[in-house]
C-alpha cells in the first residue's frame, strides 16, 4: 500500500516514525529535494536496493547517488576528499552539486555501480536531510522516475498513481518540480550538476541547475 504524507518543508520538526521504521526495514519513499523528487531507500538495505532497481527498471552497473544530512558525513562514505572537493563543498553545499569521490572500501556495489567511486550531495532541503539523519547519514538520491521518463510530476496524486503499490510512502511538500521544463537551461538537466573529483581535476559528468562554468570560475580563483 502506498501512503501519502503531506509535509510543510518550512516547518519540518520531525518525520513520522512510521516512515523511518519502514525505510530501515526495506521500505521505499518518494520525497522532495531542492531539485527533483527523489526515490529513497536505506543504502544499507539489500531489500530496499533491490526494490529501487526494480522500480527504476534499470540494470546493475549504474551507480546510485547518496544524499547526506551534513557535510561531515562525507567521511563515512568517501575514502578520500581532494582539496578542491572540500572547497566545492564549502561553497556549494547545501545545494545542487553532486560530487563523485573515491568510495570507502565496503560500499555496496549497487551504490558504486561496481566501481570505486560514490556520488554524494547535501541537498538544500530539510526533508531529505532529515531522512538521511534518521538512516545514519544517507539516503539514496536517484530521481523518482522510470528509466527514460523525466519524472515530470505536477501533483501528489500523479506520483501516487504512477507508483501505487510499488513505493510505501510519498512525501509531498506541495511544490511542483517540473523535470521537463528546462530549469537547467538548454542541454542541461533539471537535477543536480554531477562532477567527478578523484584528484584535484574536476570532470563534468552531467550539467544540471548549477552551471559548470560557475564551478570552474570558483576553483580558478584559488
Amino acid at each position: 500500500m502506498t501512503r501519502l504524507v503531506r509535509l510543510d518543508a518550512d516547518r519540518v520538526a520531525y518525520l513520522p516514525q512510521e516512515v523511518v521504521a519502514s525505510l530501515k526495514d526495506g521500505g521505499m519513499a518518494i520525497y522532495p529535494t531542492d531539485t527533483l523528487y527523489g526515490l529513497g531507500v536505506d543504502p544499507r538495505s539489500e531489500e530496499g536496493l533491490s526494490r529501487l532497481f526494480a522500480i527504476k527498471r534499470r540494470e546493475g552497473g549504474r551507480p546510485i547517488p547518496l544524499l547526506l544530512s551534513e557535510t561531515e558525513d562525507v567521511e563515512r562514505f568517501a575514502r578520500h576528499v581532494p582539496e578542491e572537493a572540500a572547497r566545492l563543498m564549502a561553497r556549494f553545499w547545501p545545494g545542487a552539486l553532486t560530487l563523485v569521490l573515491p568510495a570507502e572500501p565496503g560500499m555496496h556495489p549497487a551504490i558504486t555501480g561496481g566501481g570505486d567511486t560514490v556520488g554524494l550531495r547535501v541537498p538544500d532541503h530539510p526533508i531529505p536531510r532529515a531522512l538521511a539523519r534518521a538512516l545514519s547519514g544517507a539516503i539514496t538520491g536517484t530521481s523518482a522516475n522510470r528509466s527514460g521518463n523525466p519524472g515530470d510530476w505536477g501533483s501528489a496524486e500523479e506520483v501516487v498513481r504512477e507508483f501505487t503499490g510499488e513505493v510505501d510512502w510519498v512525501l509531498w511538500d506541495g511544490k511542483v518540480r517540473r523535470a521537463a521544463a528546462g530549469e537547467g537551461g538548454p542541454g542541461r538537466s533539471a537535477g543536480s550538476t554531477v562532477v567527478r573529483l578523484t584528484d584535484d581535476r574536476p570532470v563534468l559528468l552531467r550539467e544540471g541547475v548549477l552551471p559548470f562554468r560557475e564551478i570552474i570560475e570558483f576553483l580558478e580563483k584559488g
